[in-house]
């Protein structure tokens, strides 16, 4: 009887109908159809069965307007360091959600840090919370001071999302960004193709206060050690993600004449580069990202692949996890949230360039 009722009735039923239909009050149905919980698990059944034959579709106009009655206000905390594409592809992710949830009333207020100072990154924390966020999108240091600070907030009922690098036991309901453990495995593997399975190797992180450098480089070591034994790893150093900081490194690196090949694990890549084609050395070279530093040192083949890490979607998805957390109180499916980790060579490039033209039409 009661899919034959389903069956002959409009696809257009309202809550109330459904409601009707299971025996249950229009609350306990808003709480399934919004993911709410704290609903019996046989209730929610029968109301997800009427649900799926009625082909029910929530009230969009509905849903907008009690998401605009929140005046939710969100914050997003990144690195300030310097000529770093990789951040401004997050930014234009960040512009991307702005633009298309710009209607439910929802802000996004921005705030930069330095890479290696945890008090610049909690002050900029709290001229968020000052400003009367409701949520957080970060890329954390890996700092007990920082993760103290984010254990607050959860406390205070403020979720937290981490981008590109996580925190865990932080309190964060979410981490978005890619797998750097693996990335540097990765990496490891392509070094080991491109160069015979033999040389020494330098490492170029970030920061040692960075989980994800920490975590690339260590994935890189590892996988090294294990498979690639005529291969050597003569030092690691930071650059800070700048350029410049980054020239004056690599140009020291490349002093010693034993060194044939750099992993650049993280940004500072023009730097970088600048003091390899100074240097007229033959250095094989494995890096991060797309952009148009990366792609004009593809061409002219000064770096052999990169390692692809989804930017944009690194800027937009914690947002939208947030937005749904806050709008509807619906948690994210995975705590990780993994982007692609797309190896780019010379002759896909042009794909990986297309593809990030393509969002900025969005």
């Amino acid at each position: 009887m009661l899919v034959c009722i389903i069956m002959c009735s409009s696809t257009n039923m309202t809550i109330a109908e459904i409601a009707a239909l299971a025996g249950v009050s229009r609350g306990t149905v808003d709480r399934v159809v919004n993911n709410r919980g704290s609903v019996d698990p046989e209730k929610q059944k029968r109301i997800l069965e009427i649900i799926e034959q009625s082909g029910f579709v929530p009230n969009k106009a509905g849903k907008t307007l009690a998401v605009r009655k929140k005046n939710l206000k969100f914050g997003f905390v990144l690195f300030n360091s310097t000529n770093n594409p990789f951040f401004l592809d997050v930014e234009r992710g960040i512009d991307s959600f702005v633009r298309d949830y710009g209607a439910y009333g929802i802000q996004v207020l921005r705030e930069y840090s330095s890479i290696s100072d945890s008090q610049s990154q909690i002050s900029a924390i709290d001229r968020l919370v000052a400003n009367g966020i409701c949520a957080l999108a970060i890329t954390p240091m890996d700092d007990a001071k920082v993760k103290d600070r984010l254990l607050a907030l959860q406390k205070e009922g403020i979720p937290v999302v981490t981008v590109n690098s996580d925190l865990p036991e932080s309190g964060r309901m979410a981490y978005v960004g890619s797998d750097y453990y693996r990335s540097g495995q990765t990496a490891a593997g392509i070094m080991g193709l491109a160069t015979g399975s033999q040389g020494n190797i330098a490492i170029v992180i970030g920061s040692d206060s960075i989980l994800c450098h920490t975590e690339r480089e260590r994935g890189f070591r590892e996988r090294v050690k294990m498979a690639f034994p005529n291969m050597s790893i003569l030092t690691t150093m930071q650059n800070r993600d700048d350029d410049r900081y980054s020239y004056r490194v690599v140009k020291e690196l490349l002093k010693q004449s034993e060194i044939t090949a750099i992993y650049l694990a993280a940004a500072g890549t023009e730097g970088s580069l600048k003091a390899i084609k100074e240097s007229q050395r033959a250095v094989t070279v494995i890096s991060h990202d797309s952009n148009p530093v990366v792609a004009s040192a593809m061409e002219e083949g000064l770096i052999v692949a990169s390692i692809f890490q989804s930017p944009f979607e690194q800027g937009r998805k914690p947002l939208k996890i947030l937005y749904e957390k806050l709008g509807f109180g619906t948690e994210p499916e995975k705590v990780l949230n993994y982007t692609k980790s797309e190896i780019i060579i010379r002759e896909n490039l042009e794909q990986f360039l297309e593809k990030e033209i393509q969002k900025d039409d969005e």
